[in-house]
């Protein structure tokens, strides 16, 4: 959020009327007539810049403020804060000036760059940019001197290209690739000169050369890289390293399709891979078409570059450039690989060594990455095995690296991109959950996105169960991680530390440290699936992790759960077979009570238990007889009501909605007197009257749910028919009672009223109500609602009628 000052200038740049805007506009073309540039003149510039930035739409400016703003840009000797401002300013105002700014371009770097900027921005189709990219390929081929325009083409090219990669023809294409590959091999071995201060000691030897340097202080003996080291570059080092940093979007954009030479694609269709160590050779590469040649020298250019990664570098800002080197060049080699793959041969020993040397090293974590997805990609063609690095990818970084929030991001990109391929070749990916789903417990707000769409990967029939209690326990997890990060912090014996964390998360620290516990939290923090679908202790768990409950990380991790639980029902119901239907029906059953006791984290992942039980019933009816055992027991307790009753009163519906013959042959008379007695019971409990029983603490809702399964059950076994209209006619006695009407509102007291009065009179024409209360499967269908030749209709028109006409059906 901005501060309170910034909003108000904010607000009162979105709030300036035309009238003003348009003075102010002209005060700034008068101040850019002068010749001195002042102070009010940057002022008024950035307050001018504010307000075209301040809204969603352009804003429209005088069309003299606007050409001056472009001579500005386009002049050399203006002030380069000036033209920053002025770029700024006509990329966010209207009309575009891609067109006027395009007809005569500054061959001055630093103007080139400010306009590039503003057309690019402005273009609205290829044909915008096709002058500035012109202009852009005859700096290339002409050799201009420092401080021209070929320094910065590069930049403006990629980010052209990026937008528009058809703009270039395959001359054009091929004229960049043949340039590429001399900046990228033949830099100069040399330091640039640099500025001499003058002085007494200042000479011709002082200003000769110095060689360049490894990381390491040795001087450098192969060709220039990014990873060689001086206190100032020439151009062409400085072009080699802007051609480093645009070749892997280069390769991706032009080279996807390999080359059109037909020796080239004689070459590929030989399986042979002495073809490739022959055209590796330096002078069989310099007879390759352009595109080729740069794939070679861009694929030595890598190979120097994880050479150079080995050596141990002096500053700690150079080991950090190896690193970013490493992902680089390993990101590079695999593109080439997949573009010719008789460059796979040559580059898998040289990745298997890079492998071998970081494995052990998890501050090189995110290099894995790039490793491992070259490994995905070409180990099946060199006939390599994978096995060991996803093994040690999916096992150990998650586990040691957690609360990295890049590697995180980065980790699970990865296995976005590859979903489908890890579930096909890497046996231990969908195994590894536990482990994916640390990254989310502990950047939940900035992983969920991302999870949604991973989850559906992760969900395996013989983890399914496993996953979800993983996803429940989720909050606990959270909080689990954090204790084990503070534990790795603070020594058991520095009490002051401990103390200083606070009392309730000092005691969650020692519990964590006792050895009693030691299972619940090896368990919670197990690296893969397999150890078993959940724990017998988890109520303990959660007591020892109480304290830990208002924890932020855990809040927020709690917030995500429901949003993961409703993409993996989605999942699961498409998959799922008859005996995992019934194991998720336990586990909603089982772990709407067992849940971390959070500020309404109970309430909202039992709503997505209530949605998703109707949708697992409507699936596969023949659930509520299979467990009907265990839907009876949580059904007869009375307390379920007051710690879960959404869940209870969806439990409720799907019983009387699906407790019928014509859902499953195995609803027999006994088996809905069995649920009919137990809700009865329970109905009776909660609906006693008594003068020194205290408010109800349910809804209306559950009431009238509970009598309409009643009264369905009843229609399936006719001989409780005067047993629950018997208890129909006692409920005005219970709405009316004092406890009641102090709690419900008149409307809620009627509605049971009125809904136990239909009830009653369906019940006295029992064929009826059981047509109306329990209609067959395709009662749900338009045709029965809509047409009035169809028997539904008909059926609740002589209901009305039959109501209406015989009022002594209405009790008293």
């Amino acid at each position: 959020m901005y501060a309170a000052a910034t909003e108000s200038l904010i607000k009162q740049a979105r709030e300036i009327k035309e009238e003003e805007l348009q003075r102010f506009c002209g005060r700034i073309f008068k101040l850019l007539h002068t010749k001195d540039v002042s102070g009010d003149t940057v002022d008024t510039l950035q307050r001018l810049h504010l307000i075209v930035s301040a809204t969603k739409h352009a804003r429209e400016l005088p069309s003299d403020l606007v050409m001056k703003l472009q001579t500005v840009l386009r002049s050399s000797s203006s002030p380069e804060q000036l033209q920053v401002l002025s770029s700024s300013i006509i990329r966010q105002s209207f009309p575009p000036s891609v067109h006027s700014l395009c007809s005569d371009l500054s061959q001055d770097s630093r103007t080139f760059s400010y306009v590039a900027s503003v057309v690019l921005s402005q273009a609205g189709n290829k044909e915008d940019v096709i002058p500035l990219c012109h202009h852009l390929l005859k700096s290339l081929e002409s050799r201009l001197s420092d401080g021209l325009i070929s320094k910065h083409a590069l930049p403006i090219l990629s980010e052209m290209i990026t937008v528009y990669p058809d703009v270039l023809t395959d001359d054009q294409v091929n004229l960049v690739s043949r340039k590429a590959v001399d900046w990228l091999r033949y830099a100069s071995m040399q330091q640039g000169a640099s500025m001499s201060s003058g002085g007494f000691f200042s000479g011709p030897r002082a200003r000769q050369p110095a060689p360049l340097m490894e990381v390491d202080g040795v001087v450098t003996g192969d060709f220039f890289t990014v990873l060689c080291v001086g206190q100032s570059y020439t151009e062409d080092q400085w072009m080699n390293m802007y051609t480093f940093s645009m070749i892997k979007g280069w390769l991706l954009t032009y080279d996807a399709d390999g080359t059109t030479n037909t020796e080239s694609d004689d070459r590929s269709e030989m399986d042979s891979s002495v073809m490739s160590m022959v055209s590796a050779t330096s002078s069989s590469s310099r007879l390759l078409p352009p595109k080729e040649r740069l794939r070679e020298k861009a694929f030595e250019y890598c190979q120097r570059l994880i050479e150079q990664s080995d050596r141990k570098a002096l500053k700690r800002m150079d080991t950090e450039l190896q690193k970013a080197c490493i992902i680089e060049s390993v990101s590079i080699i695999d593109i080439i690989c997949g573009e010719d793959p008789s460059y796979v041969y040559r580059a898998f020993p040289c990745i298997k060594a890079l492998y071998g040397r970081l494995n052990g090293d998890f501050t090189y974590a995110r290099t894995l990455l790039p490793i491992a997805q070259f490994y995905l990609n070409h180990s099946e063609t060199a006939a390599v095995d994978s096995d060991a690095v996803f093994c040690q990818l999916f096992s150990h970084c998650p586990t040691e690296q957690f609360n990295e929030p890049m590697l995180a991001f980065e980790f699970v990109q990865f296995c976005l991109l590859n979903s489908s391929v890890l579930q096909d070749r890497v046996a231990n990916y969908r195994q590894s959950f536990p482990n994916l789903l640390k990254f989310l417990a502990w950047n939940s707000s900035g992983l969920i996105g991302e999870f949604v769409e991973l989850l559906p990967s992760l969900v395996a029939p013989d983890t399914a169960i496993e996953l979800l209690h993983t996803i429940l326990d989720l909050p606990c997890l959270a909080a689990a991680l954090d204790l084990q990060q503070r534990s790795a912090c603070y020594q058991a014996l520095d009490r002051t530390a401990w103390d200083q964390q606070g009392a309730k998360v000092a005691a969650c620290l020692d519990a964590f440290r006792q050895p009693s516990y030691r299972g619940l939290f090896l368990y919670i923090l197990r690296p893969e699936a397999g150890t078993g679908d959940t724990i017998d202790r988890l109520n303990m768990l959660h007591e020892i992790l109480a304290d830990m409950a208002e924890s932020p990380r855990v809040v927020q991790c709690a917030q995500v759960v429901p949003v993961l639980l409703h993409v993996y029902f989605n999942t699961v119901t498409q998959k799922a077979d008859e005996k995992m239907m019934n194991q998720l029906l336990l586990v909603l059953l089982e772990r709407s009570s067992l849940l971390f006791n959070i500020k309404t984290f109970n309430a909202e992942v039992q709503k997505v238990f209530s949605t998703h039980l109707q949708a697992l019933c409507k699936l596969h009816p023949p659930l509520i007889v299979d467990q009907s055992w265990e839907i009876l027991e949580f059904a007869s307790i009375p307390a379920n009501i007051y710690s879960k009753e959404d869940f209870y009163t969806h439990v409720v519906w799907v019983i009387g909605e699906f407790v019928s013959v014509s859902y499953d042959p195995r609803c027999t008379v006994e088996l809905i007197t069995s649920f009919f007695e137990s809700l009865e019971a329970v109905l009776f409990e909660i609906t006693q009257v008594r003068q020194s029983a205290s408010p109800p603490g349910f809804s209306p809702r559950l009431i009238t749910v509970l009598m309409t399964t009643l009264a369905k059950l009843a229609t399936r076994s006719q001989d409780l028919i005067p047993r629950v209209s018997l208890f129909l006619s006692k409920m005005r006695t219970f709405a009316r009672s004092g406890p009641v009407m102090a709690c419900y509102s008149e409307e809620d007291t009627e509605e049971i009223i009125t809904r136990a009065h239909e009830l009653i009179n369906l019940l006295k024409l029992p064929n009826v109500a059981q047509f109306v209360l329990a209609p067959s499967a395709g009662g749900d269908g338009p045709r029965w609602h809509r047409d009035t030749n169809a028997s539904l209709p008909q059926a609740m028109r002589a209901v009305s009628g039959l109501l209406h006409r015989h009022s002594s059906f209405l009790p008293t």
